[in-house]
């Protein structure tokens, strides 16, 4: 097949389709994918053409991490952690280092959540010592995304001084007294490589610090909050829009016998069908309307942003059960291909910050109260 009239990204998800099962079965890395990212220029998108990136914006990454999704959520989860680590390093890192990540050679992530401050991302247990021109990092990291993949890690820790807030690293994944844990084996989003990280003693040079000395809360709640919203928002579309697709094809195709007749004659199945279709159609205008508040400045834009995670989470939770109950035994099986968006959906609701805590602080916001404290 030509791919002369294809676009990038067309060519990206391709390749994420072909390999998404073995993906999922084999729990392995969708090494491919991110080969293909680094191929089409799409893991630069969002660094600056001054550094030879493509320049674009959170809505261009979130319709990448979208498209990605519908064929391989841990593809999309993949690229949506290296997105969102890549806004942290494009703000903040040096040239050199931008440069390397607009030109494909460095695959980013974020490694916040711990063991200690659970679903709380932005309170870090983990601490930064200062040793000459050095800073030894000591941490328990719950969860990395792409821990064994990726170039360097978006680090929080404690601030250097004092003990409030945070302060944010870039670590590179082969630092001394790094150990990442056993490859990841999950109920979903099987080769997304997630799993714990442990600092003992790391070090890393002071300049490797991303912003000021406690600051980190800040480039959090301004830069990765809304990034990782929106772009894990995507994923939780992206995996609704294929489980209506595929819930819809088994329900027209079956047949059964001798009446010849398809579950989608049903008027039972066609109406759970429409509230799969309106469910996700409700949470994709969420979404955009989330970005647009973001690019326009819209007062709205944060309690949007805590709205669109849980929304989308929770309706891709709602969408790909009724998948399964629309398809009903055939949904265990892998060829129909509803189980796998079934397992994927699973993860964004416990992402932190999980759908309970986003609630809490929408009725936080709702009542007039602060979000913190």
């Amino acid at each position: 097949m030509s791919t002369e009239s294809t676009s990038p990204l067309d060519r990206v998800v391709a390749i994420a389709t072909e390999h998404a099962t073995a993906v999922d079965r084999q729990g392995r890395f969708p090494q491919e994918v991110v080969e293909a990212l680094r191929v089409e220029g799409l893991l630069g998108l969002i660094s600056a053409t001054s550094v030879g990136g493509k320049g674009e914006g959170l809505r261009a990454a979130a319709l990448v991490v979208e498209a990605l999704a519908r064929a391989c959520g841990s593809a999309a989860m993949v690229t949506c952690m290296h997105y969102a680590g890549a806004l942290v390093i494009e703000k903040f890192s040096d040239e050199a280092t931008r440069r390397e990540l607009a030109a494909g050679r460095h695959l980013s992530t974020l490694a916040f959540s711990e063991a200690g401050s659970r679903s709380m991302f932005w309170a870090p247990t983990s601490t930064a010592t200062a040793a000459g021109d050095h800073v030894r990092l000591d941490a328990h990291k719950s969860w990395v995304t792409s821990a064994h993949e990726a170039t360097a890690y978006v680090w929080s820790s404690k601030p250097l001084a004092g003990a409030e807030a945070s302060t944010l690293w870039l670590v590179p994944r082969d630092t001394k007294g790094l150990s990442i844990d056993r490859p990841f084996e999950g109920l979903g989003l099987r080769g997304n490589d997630s799993t714990p990280v442990k600092a003992d003693g790391a070090r890393v040079p002071a300049s490797a610090r991303l912003g000021a000395d406690g600051a980190g809360f800040g480039v959090m709640m301004e830069v990765v909050l809304p990034a990782f919203s929106v772009m894990n928002a995507a994923c939780s579309i992206g995996l609704m829009e294929s489980a209506v697709a595929r819930t819809a094809a088994h329900a027209s195709g079956a047949r059964w016998q001798p009446s010849g007749s398809a579950p989608a004659d049903l008027p039972t199945v066609r109406s759970y069908l429409a509230k799969m279709r309106v469910k996700t159609d409700m949470a994709r205008a969420l979404w955009l309307d989330t970005i647009t508040a973001l690019e326009t400045g819209r007062p709205d834009a944060m309690l949007r942003v805590l709205e669109c995670k849980a929304a989308c989470n929770d309706a891709a939770l709602e969408v790909c059960d009724t998948a399964m109950r629309v398809a009903g035994g055939a949904a265990f099986r892998g060829d129909v291909g509803v189980e796998r968006y079934f397992r994927d959906a699973r993860a964004g609701s416990v992402m932190a910050p999980t759908s309970d805590a986003l609630y809490d602080f929408i009725g936080k916001a709702v009542c007039g109260q602060p979000l913190f404290g």
